[in-house]
C-alpha cells in the first residue's frame, strides 16, 4: 500500500465497509458496475434500489466468467470485487484501469488481499476484512483510500441522508482519527488481538510466501483436477481462475444430463458425505451459484491437506455416482 494512502478499521465486515465507500462517495458522477457473481449483483441492487442513482451501467457476465473490462469508462466510477468468492473468478491485473482516470475505483478486496498482487495505485478504495487469507474474524472492515478519495470526501456531498455508522466526514473534513488508530465503535479486543497474531504469522512469511502459498495450492487443485474427467472449473480460463476461492463443476456427462433440480441435489450430497465423514464442512457452492463445490485455498491452508482431501472427494462422488445410477 503507497504510503499517501490511508487505512482505517471500521465495525462492518468487508460487505458492509464496500457499501460504507459506496454511500459516501457515489453520486458525483455517473458509475459503471461489474457483476459476474452474486457479491457484485448485490452492489448493483443497492445502488440502483437504495441509492437510486440515475446514471449507472451495469457490465456483467454469468458465473465463471469476467465481464468486458474495456467496456469500463475510466472517466466514471466503478465498483467492482477483485475476487469473486462465489464464482472463483478473479480480476487478472489492472491494466484496464487508467492512471489518468477521472473517476473513482472502488475495489473489494476481500478474498484477494494477501494473496493477490494488488496495483495499488490503481485502486482509490479497497476494502477487505480480517477474515479470509488472514483467517481471522469477519465482522470487522478495513478501508483504504487514496488521496482522491480523500479529495472526494471532502468536496462531494451526498444528496442522501447518511447513517452515522456510514460518516467519513465532519464538517466538509475527512475524520482522520479513524485512520489514526481511532474507532467508531468499540472493536472486540479478542479479535484484535487474533488479528495481530494473524499478521504476525503473515509478517513471518511476507507478502510474496502468502500469495506464494495460495499460487502452490491452487497448482496442487489443477493438477489433480486434470487427472479426474469428472470434475472441472467454473472458471475455465486459467488466467481469471481465483487462487483462493476455487469454485467447480460436476462436468460428468451422466450428472450433466440430469435435471437442473437433481443436479444440484447431487452436489450437495457430495459436501454432506464428506461433512458427515468430518472432512470437510461448507464446500458445497454458494447458494446464488451454480450447483458445485467450492474449496478454499488461501494461505491459511496446508497444500498437505488439500491433498489429503482429494482421494476423499472421488470417494464422495462415486457415492453420489452410484446412488444415481440406482435410482435411473
Amino acid at each position: 500500500m503507497p504510503d499517501d494512502y490511508l487505512l482505517g478499521i471500521v465495525p462492518a465486515s468487508d460487505t458492509g465497509a464496500v457499501e460504507m465507500a459506496m454511500w459516501s462517495l457515489l453520486g458525483e458522477r455517473g458509475v459503471d458496475m461489474l457483476a459476474w457473481e452474486s457479491f457484485g449483483e448485490g452492489w448493483v441492487t443497492d445502488v440502483e434500489k437504495q441509492l437510486k442513482l440515475k446514471d449507472v451501467r451495469v457490465i456483467k457476465s454469468g458465473y465463471g466468467q469476467l465481464p468486458d473490462l474495456s467496456q469500463v469508462d475510466m472517466d466514471r466510477d466503478v465498483v467492482f470485487t477483485w475476487n469473486g468468492t462465489t464464482s472463483g473468478v478473479k480480476v487478472p491485473n489492472g491494466d484496464w484501469i487508467k492512471d489518468d482516470r477521472k473517476g473513482l475505483t472502488i475495489c473489494d478486496a476481500t478474498s484477494a488481499a494477501f494473496a493477490m498482487d494488488l496495483p495499488w495505485k490503481k485502486l482509490d478504495v479497497v476494502t477487505y476484512s480480517w477474515q479470509k487469507v488472514l483467517g481471522g474474524e469477519g465482522a470487522h472492515g478495513v478501508l483504504i483510500l487514496s488521496p482522491r478519495a480523500v479529495a472526494r470526501l471532502e468536496s462531494y456531498k451526498p444528496s442522501w441522508p447518511l447513517p452515522k455508522i456510514f460518516r467519513l466526514t465532519s464538517g466538509g473534513k475527512l475524520i482522520a482519527g479513524i485512520f489514526k488508530g481511532e474507532t467508531i465503535n468499540t472493536p472486540s479486543m479478542l479479535c484484535v488481538e487474533d488479528a495481530i497474531d494473524s499478521l504476525k504469522w503473515a509478517d513471518s512469511l511476507g507478502l510474496k510466501g502468502l500469495m506464494q502459498r495460495s499460487s502452490s495450492n491452487l497448482k496442487a487443485i489443477e493438477a489433480w483436477v486434470a487427472k479426474n474427467s469428472w470434475i472441472g472449473f467454473l472458471a475455465e480460463k486459467p488466467e481469471i481462475r481465483s487462487n483462493t476461492s476455487v469454485c467447480f463443476k460436476i462436468v460428468d456427462p451422466s450428472y450433466t444430463a440430469l435435471p437442473a433440480e437433481e443436479q444440484e441435489k447431487g452436489a450437495k450430497k457430495i459436501a454432506s458425505l464428506l461433512e458427515a465423514e468430518k472432512v470437510a464442512y461448507d464446500i458445497g457452492a454458494y447458494r446464488d451459484a451454480p450447483a458445485g463445490l467450492r474449496i478454499w485455498a488461501g494461505a491459511t491452508v496446508e497444500t498437505s491437506d488439500l491433498e489429503a482431501l482429494f482421494p476423499w472427494l472421488e470417494w464422495a462422488w462415486s457415492e453420489v455416482k452410484q446412488q444415481a445410477a440406482k435410482a435411473a
